[in-house]
């Protein structure tokens, strides 16, 4: 487990390798960042980014994407992959932001954890990009970073990942930090191979020193 002195370091480094720090899906509502991230299940975030632009082209309101049918949006959203479980949450999602929540999207997290489709990543990125409150998304980037780094050991349980980080990051840091973590486990921290010698938290993170040795 890393103190908080560690990981004011690592924040550090990683913002001055990535100065800027925003969410890779597209977006211009809340609710369409909604959508996104439930698009990006198990597909990639420039694959939704081209899909959602025909999406919201078609449905450029919540009302609109109410009021479609669960097989008209899948027609569209295929391409992400597990279409008719995608299309279904997505019309229940919209239908329940308009019926119950006067179409504007929450911001608790367990309204959040109510719509259709939404798990604690997309309640956290709702919460943090949208309303800019504290959050950590522990996306598949985020928790293996996190393993690898040493906040965790051992654990894909994204739950867990959220609150070993929690108890370190500073709160105004930690959204930003889940993006760079993106970022970083995208080019240099990545599934099949961590590039150590390319990383600026070589000497700091559990991995890299090993690499060191």
């Amino acid at each position: 487990m890393r103190t908080k002195a560690d990981t004011r370091l690592i924040v550090e480094r990683l913002k001055q390798e990535y100065p800027i720090s925003e969410c890779s899906l597209t977006y211009h509502e809340a609710w369409q960042l909604l959508v996104s991230v439930r698009l990006s299940a198990q597909c990639t975030d420039a694959r939704v980014n081209i899909v959602t632009q025909e999406l919201f082209a078609k449905y450029p309101t919540l009302e609109a994407l109410a009021g479609a049918l669960p097989q008209e949006i899948e027609a569209i959203i295929r391409p992400c992959g597990l279409g008719k479980s995608k299309a279904r949450d997505l019309y229940g999602m919209a239908n329940m932001l308009m019926q119950e929540y006067g179409g504007k999207v929450p911001q608790a997290m367990e309204d959040l954890l109510r719509l259709p489709g939404v798990g604690r990543k997309s309640a956290n990125l709702i919460r943090g990009d949208i309303f800019g409150l504290p959050a950590v998304v522990a996306d598949t980037h985020c928790i293996r970073m996190a393993n690898r780094i040493g906040f965790v050991s051992d654990t894909k349980d994204p739950v867990k990942v959220e609150r070993a980080l929690v108890k370190v990051l500073p709160p105004e840091e930690s959204n930003d930090f889940c993006h760079r973590c993106v970022m970083h486990g995208r080019v240099i921290c990545t599934a099949r191979k961590a590039n150590c010698e390319q990383c600026c938290l070589r000497e700091i993170c559990r991995t890299g020193k090993k690499s060191l040795l």
